[in-house]
Protein backbone atom coordinates (compact mmCIF):
# COMPACT_ATOMS: atom_id res chain seq x y z
CA UNK A 1 0.00 0.00 0.00
CA UNK A 2 1.20 3.51 -0.91
CA UNK A 3 2.63 5.66 1.58
CA UNK A 4 0.26 8.83 2.68
CA UNK A 5 1.97 12.03 1.93
CA UNK A 6 2.48 15.05 4.92
CA UNK A 7 3.17 18.07 2.94
CA UNK A 8 5.14 20.25 6.23
CA UNK A 9 5.10 23.77 5.92
CA UNK A 10 7.04 25.38 8.18
CA UNK A 11 10.02 28.12 8.55
CA UNK A 12 11.82 27.12 11.34
CA UNK A 13 13.77 24.13 9.98
CA UNK A 14 14.33 22.16 13.50
CA UNK A 15 10.34 22.25 14.04
CA UNK A 16 9.72 20.58 10.66
CA UNK A 17 12.67 18.23 11.00
CA UNK A 18 11.34 17.02 14.16
CA UNK A 19 7.42 16.85 13.04
CA UNK A 20 8.62 14.92 9.54
CA UNK A 21 10.72 12.68 12.14
CA UNK A 22 7.74 11.16 13.76
CA UNK A 23 5.37 11.19 10.81
CA UNK A 24 7.86 8.86 9.28
CA UNK A 25 8.64 6.52 12.16
CA UNK A 26 5.05 5.95 11.79
CA UNK A 27 5.36 5.07 8.07
CA UNK A 28 4.38 8.58 6.25
CA UNK A 29 6.02 9.97 3.56
CA UNK A 30 7.11 13.66 3.99
CA UNK A 31 8.21 16.70 2.15
CA UNK A 32 9.30 19.68 3.72
CA UNK A 33 9.05 23.23 2.43
CA UNK A 34 9.78 26.77 4.19
CA UNK A 35 7.83 29.50 2.77
CA UNK A 36 4.12 29.82 0.87
CA UNK A 37 5.03 30.34 -2.26
CA UNK A 38 7.23 26.83 -2.08
CA UNK A 39 4.10 25.17 -0.23
CA UNK A 40 2.13 26.51 -3.00
CA UNK A 41 4.17 24.77 -5.79
CA UNK A 42 4.92 21.50 -3.72
CA UNK A 43 0.96 20.92 -3.54
CA UNK A 44 0.64 20.86 -7.15
CA UNK A 45 3.77 18.54 -7.75
CA UNK A 46 3.54 16.35 -4.75
CA UNK A 47 0.11 15.84 -4.43
CA UNK A 48 -0.23 15.71 -0.56
CA UNK A 49 -3.04 14.07 1.52
CA UNK A 50 -2.55 16.23 4.30
CA UNK A 51 -0.74 19.44 4.69
CA UNK A 52 0.71 20.81 8.03
CA UNK A 53 1.11 24.54 7.51
CA UNK A 54 2.30 26.81 9.67
CA UNK A 55 0.17 30.55 10.05
CA UNK A 56 3.52 32.86 10.51
CA UNK A 57 5.30 32.00 7.29
CA UNK A 58 8.23 34.69 5.15
CA UNK A 59 6.06 36.56 2.26
CA UNK A 60 2.62 34.75 1.91
CA UNK A 61 1.33 33.46 5.32
CA UNK A 62 -0.71 30.25 5.83
CA UNK A 63 -3.93 31.37 5.24
CA UNK A 64 -3.14 33.05 2.52
CA UNK A 65 -2.02 29.74 1.11
CA UNK A 66 -5.11 27.84 2.98
CA UNK A 67 -7.30 30.22 0.47
CA UNK A 68 -5.55 29.33 -2.67
CA UNK A 69 -5.61 25.76 -1.87
CA UNK A 70 -9.28 25.70 -0.90
CA UNK A 71 -10.10 27.41 -4.24
CA UNK A 72 -9.40 23.64 -5.73
CA UNK A 73 -9.05 21.71 -3.08
CA UNK A 74 -9.81 20.07 -0.14
CA UNK A 75 -7.03 18.27 1.01
CA UNK A 76 -6.96 18.50 5.16
CA UNK A 77 -4.86 21.39 6.08
CA UNK A 78 -4.01 21.11 10.13
CA UNK A 79 -3.04 24.84 10.58
CA UNK A 80 0.07 25.26 13.00
CA UNK A 81 0.55 28.20 15.07
CA UNK A 82 1.68 29.72 18.24
CA UNK A 83 -1.18 32.11 18.15
CA UNK A 84 -3.92 30.03 20.80
CA UNK A 85 -6.45 33.34 20.36
CA UNK A 86 -10.04 31.95 19.53
CA UNK A 87 -10.11 34.18 17.10
CA UNK A 88 -7.17 32.71 15.37
CA UNK A 89 -8.29 29.28 15.34
CA UNK A 90 -11.70 30.11 14.15
CA UNK A 91 -10.81 31.95 10.93
CA UNK A 92 -8.40 29.38 10.49
CA UNK A 93 -11.47 27.18 10.47
CA UNK A 94 -13.67 29.62 8.48
CA UNK A 95 -11.72 29.88 5.63
CA UNK A 96 -10.90 26.19 5.45
CA UNK A 97 -8.53 24.32 7.57
CA UNK A 98 -9.46 21.04 9.03
CA UNK A 99 -7.69 21.56 12.79
CA UNK A 100 -6.08 23.85 14.52
CA UNK A 101 -2.48 22.89 16.55
CA UNK A 102 -0.93 25.44 18.93
CA UNK A 103 2.67 25.36 19.31
CA UNK A 104 4.01 24.42 21.39
CA UNK A 105 2.15 20.65 20.72
CA UNK A 106 2.92 17.23 21.79
CA UNK A 107 4.20 15.29 18.81
CA UNK A 108 2.43 12.62 19.36
CA UNK A 109 -0.52 14.17 19.79
CA UNK A 110 -0.14 15.91 16.37
CA UNK A 111 0.64 12.38 14.67
CA UNK A 112 -2.63 10.84 16.52
CA UNK A 113 -4.98 13.85 14.97
CA UNK A 114 -3.25 13.60 10.98
CA UNK A 115 -3.70 9.40 11.63
CA UNK A 116 -7.32 10.28 13.06
CA UNK A 117 -8.23 12.98 9.89
CA UNK A 118 -6.80 10.74 7.05
CA UNK A 119 -9.29 7.91 8.82
CA UNK A 120 -11.98 10.28 8.08
CA UNK A 121 -11.35 11.23 4.79
CA UNK A 122 -10.86 7.57 3.69
CA UNK A 123 -14.32 6.96 5.17
CA UNK A 124 -15.74 9.99 3.50
CA UNK A 125 -14.38 8.56 -0.01
CA UNK A 126 -15.78 5.06 0.19
CA UNK A 127 -19.31 5.84 -0.10
CA UNK A 128 -18.44 7.19 -3.49
CA UNK A 129 -18.13 3.68 -4.63
CA UNK A 130 -21.59 2.78 -3.47
CA UNK A 131 -23.72 1.55 -5.93
CA UNK A 132 -26.55 4.32 -6.65
CA UNK A 133 -29.59 2.35 -5.60
CA UNK A 134 -28.61 2.53 -1.97
CA UNK A 135 -31.30 5.11 -1.61
CA UNK A 136 -31.38 5.30 2.03
CA UNK A 137 -28.15 7.75 1.44
CA UNK A 138 -30.12 10.83 0.09
CA UNK A 139 -32.54 13.16 2.07
CA UNK A 140 -34.94 15.44 0.18
CA UNK A 141 -37.03 18.56 0.95
CA UNK A 142 -38.37 21.17 -0.89
CA UNK A 143 -35.69 22.53 -2.64
CA UNK A 144 -33.31 20.90 -1.17
CA UNK A 145 -30.93 17.13 -1.85
CA UNK A 146 -28.66 15.63 -0.21
CA UNK A 147 -27.21 12.68 -1.49
CA UNK A 148 -24.34 11.36 0.45
CA UNK A 149 -23.51 8.54 -1.76
CA UNK A 150 -22.51 10.79 -4.57
CA UNK A 151 -21.83 13.78 -1.79
CA UNK A 152 -23.51 16.16 -3.90
CA UNK A 153 -26.17 18.57 -2.29
CA UNK A 154 -28.80 20.33 -5.14
CA UNK A 155 -30.11 23.61 -3.55
CA UNK A 156 -32.65 24.85 -5.64
CA UNK A 157 -31.76 23.00 -8.95
CA UNK A 158 -28.28 24.39 -8.66
CA UNK A 159 -25.38 22.05 -7.72
CA UNK A 160 -23.39 23.59 -4.39
CA UNK A 161 -19.62 23.17 -3.93
CA UNK A 162 -19.44 21.76 -0.30
CA UNK A 163 -16.70 20.06 1.23
CA UNK A 164 -16.95 16.51 2.83
CA UNK A 165 -17.31 17.53 6.58
CA UNK A 166 -19.95 20.38 5.78
CA UNK A 167 -22.16 17.89 3.91
CA UNK A 168 -22.04 15.10 5.91
CA UNK A 169 -23.01 17.68 8.76
CA UNK A 170 -25.78 18.82 7.01
CA UNK A 171 -27.36 14.84 5.89
CA UNK A 172 -27.17 13.98 9.17
CA UNK A 173 -29.06 16.91 10.53
CA UNK A 174 -31.52 16.62 7.96
CA UNK A 175 -31.84 13.24 8.54
CA UNK A 176 -33.08 13.43 11.95
CA UNK A 177 -35.48 16.32 11.56
CA UNK A 178 -36.66 18.49 14.58
CA UNK A 179 -34.48 16.44 16.51
CA UNK A 180 -32.07 18.45 18.42
CA UNK A 181 -28.38 17.36 18.78
CA UNK A 182 -25.52 19.34 21.29
CA UNK A 183 -22.84 20.52 19.56
CA UNK A 184 -20.58 17.78 21.63
CA UNK A 185 -22.80 14.76 20.06
CA UNK A 186 -22.62 16.11 16.29
CA UNK A 187 -18.64 16.45 16.67
CA UNK A 188 -18.54 13.13 17.83
CA UNK A 189 -20.85 12.25 15.13
CA UNK A 190 -19.44 13.60 12.37
CA UNK A 191 -15.35 14.23 12.98
CA UNK A 192 -15.57 10.67 15.58
CA UNK A 193 -14.24 10.14 18.64
CA UNK A 194 -11.03 10.25 18.82
CA UNK A 195 -11.52 14.34 16.83
CA UNK A 196 -8.98 16.45 19.53
CA UNK A 197 -10.59 19.67 19.11
CA UNK A 198 -13.11 21.86 20.33
CA UNK A 199 -17.15 22.37 19.90
CA UNK A 200 -16.31 25.74 18.11
CA UNK A 201 -15.91 23.24 15.27
CA UNK A 202 -19.37 22.78 14.77
CA UNK A 203 -20.30 26.55 14.96
CA UNK A 204 -17.52 27.48 11.80
CA UNK A 205 -19.12 24.57 9.84
CA UNK A 206 -22.86 25.68 10.60
CA UNK A 207 -22.01 29.05 9.46
CA UNK A 208 -20.26 27.93 6.39
CA UNK A 209 -22.84 25.86 5.14
CA UNK A 210 -26.22 28.90 5.99
CA UNK A 211 -23.68 30.89 3.96
CA UNK A 212 -23.99 28.49 0.90
CA UNK A 213 -27.61 27.39 1.20
CA UNK A 214 -30.77 29.67 2.71
CA UNK A 215 -33.74 28.41 5.11
CA UNK A 216 -36.10 26.73 2.87
CA UNK A 217 -40.47 27.46 2.61
CA UNK A 218 -40.67 24.69 5.44
CA UNK A 219 -37.37 23.78 7.09
CA UNK A 220 -34.44 25.50 8.29
CA UNK A 221 -31.05 24.65 10.65
CA UNK A 222 -32.29 26.18 13.66
CA UNK A 223 -29.89 27.10 16.64
CA UNK A 224 -30.75 25.96 20.03
CA UNK A 225 -29.29 28.45 22.35
CA UNK A 226 -27.41 26.67 24.93
CA UNK A 227 -27.65 23.43 23.66
CA UNK A 228 -26.60 22.92 19.81
CA UNK A 229 -29.14 22.62 16.35
CA UNK A 230 -32.04 20.92 14.90
CA UNK A 231 -33.17 21.25 11.07
CA UNK A 232 -36.37 22.42 11.70
CA UNK A 233 -39.35 20.84 9.56
CA UNK A 234 -42.68 22.97 9.87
Amino acid sequence: MDKKRILIVDDDENIAELISLYLLKECFDTEIVFNGEDALEAFKTYHPHLILLDIMLPGMDGYDVCREIRKTSNVPIVMLSAKGEVFDKVLGLKIGADDYMVKPFDSNELVARVQAILRRVAQTEAPQNALPEEEGEVVKYDGLVVNLTSYTVIYDGVQVDMPPKEMELLFFLANSPNQVFTREQLLDKIWGYDYIGDTRTVDVHVKRIREKIKDGTNWSIATVWGIGYKFEVR
